[in-house]
């Protein structure tokens, strides 16, 4: 049976809290009063480009695009580049922001003062499952966005199994701290739609920094659960602070180290869950990486092996998705991940995974970040190397060359080896391979290592 509709929040009183400010709580009539003044304010489009950085006027804005009927377009960055692509994507695009921003290329809505009154009347909207709520975008190999888009049936299935699998239904009301953006597809399910389906609230911050976490956490009221990414994470260990309390930990966007997952744990004095996932399928499987290294599908969903793929299929999965990651199946529910099947490289007849190469350069003592590269052109007469840069303060580039020689063949060892101050990762923690290749050829006349 097809369910018609399912409500925009699970959140059954008005007065249930649903986001924290910096000026207090907000209750949910005041959020659904917010959304509704917001909504009132739409220009025609039908499309909406949600820019906002604070992550409650990102809530608002979200919401007030769903019970409006209108699409948000939710891409991985907002470069003038990606805007004027926003732009040929929906025509009819409005950018709703909450700051200055120089998008001439596209007409603006700030994101406005809201009125103090609250409606008497108290209703839950309740919006068509397979209404078309937003697109988000995963970067091509061509350099243009590719869209996916995402009806509130799938956002809310995969929402609803993932808070159940990670204890947060049915339990006393938690707040939600997300170091990762909302516009991204683990940040918007695990921050913003996770809160609204499982009576939680979210954090209008996002803090980046380890001290702007921990102000964060402090700033609301405990159980908090921590949404974060290993860099995120290593970061704040890095930093040696003093932790607010924190009841669970929730990471994504690259598989942690057992040592890190361990780290992690001790420190915060938390359980630590991790979320497997993409873009295309939303949250499919979690881990606790500090028990071993096996997936646990999501209920409902199922892997299917087609030829050397593996495609997800099932439960929030409305069709077949065909996965980028090498996949091992244990049982019909459990897997392990083996690395991309992009990161394969083959050198000389050996082959090897940047994945697997990453984690052992940054296992490594004294290395606090680092990549692997693998350059796109070969020549016909030479054996193309791979490339890393590096992360690693006092550390000398031969020391590190033979730590590596330990656990690698020396055909996978890196030439150049660039050391750095940092990597320019996003505000996810990943690394777009684009940037680290500008990274190696600005600095491709340096002498890198001994």
């Amino acid at each position: 049976m097809i369910t018609p509709s399912l409500p925009l929040v699970a959140h059954v009183s008005p007065d249930s809290i649903i986001a924290w400010r910096a000026a207090g709580a907000v209750t949910l009539r005041q959020f659904l009063a917010e959304v509704g003044q917001l909504a009132a304010r739409f220009p025609a489009g039908s499309h909406l480009l949600n820019m906002c950085s604070d992550r409650y006027r990102f809530s608002v804005g979200l919401a007030a695009a769903i019970v409006a009927g209108k699409v948000s377009l939710l891409p991985p960055a907002h470069t003038p580049e990606v805007v004027r692509q926003m732009k040929v994507f929906a025509p009819d695009v409005f950018c709703l922001t909450d700051r200055d921003l120089d998008t001439e290329d596209l007409p603006q809505l700030k994101y406005p003062v809201m009125g103090v009154g609250q409606p008497d009347e108290f209703a839950i909207p309740q919006i068509a499952a397979g209404q078309r709520i937003a697109v988000l975008f995963t970067s091509g190999s061509t350099g243009i966005p590719q869209p996916h888009p995402k009806t509130w049936r799938a956002l809310v299935g995969s929402v609803q199994a993932g808070a159940l699998r990670l204890g947060l239904l049915h339990n006393h009301p938690c707040t939600l701290i997300g170091t990762v953006p909302p516009q991204h597809m683990y940040g918007l399910e695990s921050t913003v739609l996770m809160a609204w389906q499982s009576g939680n609230a979210l954090s209008q911050a996002q803090p980046f920094y380890p001290a702007d976490i921990c102000r964060a956490l402090a700033a609301v009221p405990t159980p908090r659960v921590l949404v974060s990414s290993p860099v995120h994470l290593r970061a704040l260990l890095d930093a040696g602070l003093a932790l607010p309390e924190i009841a669970r930990v929730v990471s994504a966007t690259a598989p942690l180290s057992a040592q890190l997952a361990q780290d992690v744990e001790a420190r915060c004095n938390a359980p630590l869950m991790e979320i497997y996932g993409s873009t295309e399928t939303g949250m499919i499987a979690t881990r606790n990486p500090t028990q071993g290294a096996e997936w646990q599908l999501l209920p409902g969903i199922k892997l299917v092996a087609e030829g050397d793929c593996m495609r997800a299929c099932g439960g929030h999965v409305e069709t077949p998705i065909a996965m980028n990651d090498i996949i091992e199946p244990l049982t019909a529910e459990r897997f392990l991940l083996h690395g991309r099947m992009s990161d394969l490289v083959n050198i000389a007849g050996k082959r090897h995974s940047l994945a697997s190469l990453n984690h052992l350069l940054n296992a490594l003592p004294g290395v606090v970040d680092g990549a692997f590269y693998m350059p796109d052109e070969a020549g016909h007469d030479h054996v193309t190397r791979l490339a890393a840069c590096v992360v690693a303060p006092g550390m000398a580039a031969a020391d590190l060359l033979a730590a590596l020689r330990e656990h690698i063949d020396p055909v996978f060892l890196p030439r150049p080896l660039l050391f750095v101050d940092e990597l320019p990762r996003n505000r996810t923690g990943k690394l777009p391979r684009a940037a680290l290749q500008a990274l190696l050829q600005t600095h491709r006349t340096r002498k890198t290592y001994e």
